[in-house]
């Protein structure tokens, strides 16, 4: 299976021009975010100046009280101000940034929302998870602190080596080689956590991945034992996460202590040559607040680059995922019906999910208005397949599918869907309440159009007896209630939003007898409705069908209502005796 997910690099100039396009509507936050991260960087680096000047004063014999009373109020004022503009700046900022990842994030499930099932066919739903929560997350972080992290540290060191180039020249040169050397063992470094992060980001991906198959299939697991199988793997998958994490801690604990060595000879260095140049004791402790100033954002830059790879792999990741073009969208022409009569025409249908082996082969038939059609086969003739290219989960290569004499690709896919219900073999229930999973969370429905939607099916014969009734929760996948009921909820479903076109794709395949009679009455009530679509293994649910279409290996083999099947003695026929001698 070829993975759709798979991370392909985007150029760095492509990548900032996409990245731009989210940031651009928050420009102006930025942009105040910016002056005020000025206007903090110039207060900020003044104070050891302030410093310098009150250490010179200090050593006079002319000291005057009120003078040094002064000065500390103007280093608590220029403190005060600066601590006032980062929590202005930080709401501002925060707010801007995570309005930019909303909007990033419903971009990224609505983009998710329009793919075809073929395509989610290739692609890992726990890497699709990551993608959606974990990297729109990771960005949140960037916009909101690192890019202003990394803003405010290059003007911060900008200012202080200006600073320092004013207060001596020598002293200045000498931090210009220390600032080399530091920016050559930074480049090396960013090379190395660079490739580090993107193995880590494929590693999480993957462990996320086989975690929520794992989890979706622990009844499996358990049931076959297992266990220590899959307790191996992933030992494996998360040892291999663990060394890529290490990876990076190893490389952030000889990065941090060799700067932090440097910043030290630093300091000694400054200290001898500003005694020999014979700078005054004012110029020295400002040069040594300096260095303060110099190598936290230096310290700071690292982290800001741990965080910038971080953030570049996610979005590079979700550029690769909104890359993926839906296979199935709606025509610049599409139309919007708001209701059908129900004929449906396949006329010479072919179609294939790899693009090489055919399911179906040439499949013409027309289904008349109110009709009910049943769909007999071995499995894998394409009965299934017939269902899904209906509501256009998949397109097909070459032929026509019309709904009431229209090609169903000039139809809009939400019109198309809204006029028909699906009642599908494995019933997927949300989390939530009776009331909830029927309506699909849709308050416009009344009370009363619920109630008549459940006795309709004849749901209301478990519904009634609950403790809290509509009103009854439901755990994840409805685990909760049996596959019975779950089924006759997924019919009140279907009939609440009142389809035209009804599909039945072995809805009745894995219950008990007794359920099954009441879900019968149910569907012969339901095929009052509109044009009914059954696929079923049970032969004994489809016997009053008006007509029984048989396929075998994607072709329609055999065709009529079950009297006549019976009389051709073909494959139907050997089909229904089977059965019913066993």
């Amino acid at each position: 299976m070829k993975d759709l997910l798979e991370h392909k690099k985007i150029p760095t100039k492509t990548l900032l021009k996409r990245t731009w396009k989210y940031v651009r509507k928050e420009k102006k936050a930025f942009a105040i975010s910016l002056l005020l991260i000025f206007v903090n960087v110039f207060l900020g680096v003044i104070s050891p100046r302030i410093t310098g000047y009150f250490t010179d004063y200090i050593v006079r014999d002319d000291v005057i009280l009120d003078t040094i009373i002064i000065i500390a109020c103007l280093v608590f004022f220029v403190a005060f101000v600066t601590q006032s503009l980062v929590m202005i700046e930080s709401m501002i900022l925060t707010k801007a940034g995570q309005r930019i990842v909303y909007s990033l994030r419903m971009e990224v499930f609505e983009h998710v929302e329009n793919m075809s099932q073929s395509q989610f066919n290739d692609m890992a739903v726990g890497s699709l998870v990551t993608r959606v929560c974990s990297y729109t997350s990771q960005l949140s972080e960037f916009f909101t602190g690192t890019l202003v992290m990394i803003v405010r540290d290059l003007l911060t060191v900008t200012a202080v080596y200006i600073w320092m180039l004013i207060l001596s020249v020598e002293l200045g040169l000498i931090m210009t080689g220390v600032t080399v050397i530091i920016f050559i063992i930074s480049l090396v470094f960013w090379k190395q956590v660079h490739k580090i992060f993107v193995r880590e980001r494929a590693q999480l991906s993957d462990l996320n991945s086989f975690l929520n198959e794992s989890l979706s299939g622990m009844k499996i697991i358990q049931l076959f034992k297992q266990e220590e199988k899959y307790n191996k793997i992933f030992k494996e998958k998360n040892h291999e996460f663990f060394k890529t994490k290490y990876a990076v801690t190893i490389a952030f604990s000889l990065y941090r202590p060799l700067v932090s060595l440097i910043y030290i000879l630093s300091v000694a260095l400054i200290i001898y040559m500003g005694v020999r140049l014979g700078l005054s004791a004012g110029v020295i402790v400002s040069f040594y607040l300096f260095l303060n100033y110099f190598f936290e954002p230096i310290q700071s830059l690292a982290d800001a680059l741990n965080h910038v790879t971080r953030a570049t792999s996610a979005i590079e990741r979700l550029f690769n995922l909104f890359d993926i073009v839906p296979e199935v969208v709606d025509r610049k022409d599409s139309i919007e019906i708001s209701e059908f009569k129900g004929k449906i025409e396949f006329i010479h249908v072919y179609f294939s999910y790899d693009k090489e082996n055919w399911i179906l082969k040439d499949v013409s038939f027309v289904i008349n208005p109110k009709e009910t059609i049943a769909f007999v086969g071995a499995t894998g003739a394409g009965k299934t397949t017939i269902l899904n290219l209906i509501v256009r989960n998949f397109e097909i290569q070459s032929g026509q599918i019309l709904i009431d004499d229209i090609d169903i690709n000039t139809i809009k896919l939400s019109s198309l869907r809204r006029g028909v219900g699906q009642m599908l073999q494995d019933v997927f229930l949300f989390t939530g309440t009776i009331k909830e999973n029927i309506t699909l969370f849709d308050d416009s429905f009344s009370d009363q159009e619920i109630n008549d939607a459940i006795k309709y099916v004849n749901a209301d014969t478990f519904i009634n007896q609950l403790d809290n009734g509509l009103e009854e929760g439901i755990v994840e996948k409805g685990e909760n209630f049996s596959t019975g009921q779950r089924q006759l909820l997924s019919f009140a479903r279907t009939i609440i939003h009142k389809p035209q076109i009804m599909i039945l794709d072995e809805a009745t395949a894995n219950i008990d007898t007794e359920t099954e009679l009441v879900i019968q009455e149910s569907l012969s009530k339901i095929k009052n409705i509109g044009t009914m679509l059954i696929v079923a293994h049970r032969l004994s649910t489809i016997q009053n069908a008006d007509k029984i279409i048989v396929l075998s290996h994607g072709e329609i083999i055999e065709s009529g209502n079950h009297q006549e099947l019976i009389d051709k003695q073909g494959y139907y026929y050997n089909l229904y005796k089977l059965q019913f001698e066993n």
